[in-house]
């Protein structure tokens, strides 16, 4: 985050990232971009740090150290009660919410099988944090920004995948498309109160959630590593601009999307893969 980035007029807005304890992941890029604009952050993950992912403390230092104000709200998105719990903690730390960024999701892993050998389990948990997750946290968010009365910004990461099908990505590519029409309903719902509904549809990126990809998908004469080097190299031949997207690459989407410079821009789904998706 050292390069010199585009500047929007974001500060003193406080925004909530979900699933943002990974150090190299999607939510902890999405959460510094925003610091960086000025944005207050509370950054989300289910659990205190594990092996491989650092915490939400590191996430808060970060940002602190961007010079805006952090707060780490642990719970599970797909709780009821604990969203309720979640969203309290963050308006009496802040007293408002402008952005909500809905990027908490499911590991890969048992469900990244066909369809004729996935469990039920293995699919209800990838519906549950993706899709259930995504509609509680947005459901407290909108009533929020609706209350406050002067609109706001909801995005939540979608994938290419949710824009077609990927054999033994079932549950995932079912949670994603289900994602696109939720925030085109939501959109619709909200625009009256000025509050804008996107979705980001990144590709295969260069993070760590590849690693849980590779172990998931791996064939058994295979290691995980040797997999992830043939996963990227297959996918560079596919992409366009002959490059794998980086976690910046989708931080720049939601700090535009974000901005007043994207207040006329809400119910779409965004690719962000290189060209790979010309829609």
């Amino acid at each position: 985050m050292s390069e010199k980035m585009p500047m929007y007029e974001l500060s003193g807005k406080v925004a909530f990232v979900t699933g943002a304890a990974g150090a190299g992941g999607i939510g902890r890029a999405i959460a510094l971009r925003l610091a960086q604009a000025g944005v207050h952050v509370a950054v989300n993950d289910l659990r205190p740090a594990q092996a491989g992912r650092p915490g939400l403390p590191a996430a808060v230092a970060e940002i602190e150290a961007l010079g805006s104000r952090g707060l780490a709200i642990y719970g599970d998105v797909a709780d009821t009660v604990q969203v309720e719990q979640m969203f309290t903690q963050l308006l009496d730390h802040f007293g408002r919410l402008d952005i909500l960024v809905n990027n908490a999701g499911a590991p890969a892993g048992a469900d990244r099988v066909p369809v004729v050998e996935l469990s039920e389990d293995a699919f209800d948990l990838v519906q549950r944090v993706n899709v259930r997750g995504t509609f509680l946290c947005s459901r407290a968010a909108a009533r929020l920004m609706i209350a406050q009365a002067e609109g706001g910004r909801i995005i939540n990461i979608a994938s290419t995948a949710g824009k077609q099908g990927v054999a033994r990505y079932g549950a995932y590519c079912a949670s994603k498309f289900a994602i696109r029409g939720f925030t085109q309903s939501l959109a619709l719902e909200l625009a009256e109160n000025k509050i804008t509904v996107n979705a980001i549809c990144p590709g295969l990126i260069a993070s760590e959630r590849i690693d849980d990809m590779a172990a998931a998908l791996r064939p058994a004469d295979m290691s995980t590593s040797a997999y992830r080097q043939q996963m990227i190299e297959v996918a560079l031949q596919t992409i366009p601009l002959g490059r794998m997207a980086e976690t910046r690459d989708i931080a720049n989407v939601a700090a535009f999307l974000s901005s007043e410079q994207a207040s006329f821009i809400t119910g779409k789904s965004i690719s962000v893969d290189g060209g790979v998706h010309l829609d």
